[in-house]
């Protein structure tokens, strides 16, 4: 059984897709949905689904080793940042190689990078006239959006489309791709 914990800042429709894809899975357990938004959507998502909530502020973030010791007191063998806006720590980095795995809503290198994440990323391909963009699944390393790609795939755009249209394009794909690449990846 692989232990997986997922991280959310936000709205949670990706926690909830990989808890629906996983939901009768028997080689992949949630061990843990952490949030370090009390008003992030991703709450309300946990509590219909059943699924194990910690929320984690700053203060904790911020305290050296509070976040590895929660994910090895629960046993989690596999990160998935779902949402998640904050930067890893890097000793968690370090305990979880080709274990943590984030996804991006562009195509890196394009639009990644600090402060680039949701409707910012979409609002800057709306600007730049770009005629397709994606998602990235990608590693996760010590900076923002740089880990090594995993995969990437693509979704054509119409110069009508406006920011909100790109964001559903963009999420058609992730829930599609995500959970099948996190699946995968674990090899169960």
């Amino acid at each position: 059984m692989r232990k997986i914990a997922l991280l959310a800042s936000g709205s949670g429709s990706n926690v909830q897709n990989i808890a629906e894809y996983f939901r009768d899975h028997t080689g992949v357990e949630i061990a843990l949905v952490l949030t370090n938004n009390l008003r992030a959507g991703v709450i309300d998502r946990c509590k219909a689904l059943s699924l194990p909530l910690v929320y984690a502020s700053a203060e904790g973030l911020g305290q050296k080793g509070w976040l590895l010791s929660l994910l090895q007191g629960l046993d989690v063998d596999f990160i998935v940042l779902a949402g998640w806006l904050k930067m890893i720590p890097e000793e968690v980095v370090s305990a979880y190689p080709n274990a943590l795995v984030n996804i991006h809503p562009a195509l890196l290198p394009d639009y990644g990078g600090h402060g680039m994440y949701g409707m910012k990323v979409h609002e800057a391909v709306k600007k730049s006239g770009a005629l397709h963009t994606g998602i990235s699944i990608h590693w996760v390393d010590e900076l923002y959006d740089n880990g090594a790609l995993i995969e990437q795939h693509r979704v054509d755009l119409s110069p009508e489309d406006q920011p909100e249209d790109i964001a559903l394009k963009v999420h058609q794909l992730e829930y599609v791709h995500y959970p099948k690449a996190i699946e995968r990846l674990l090899g169960v």
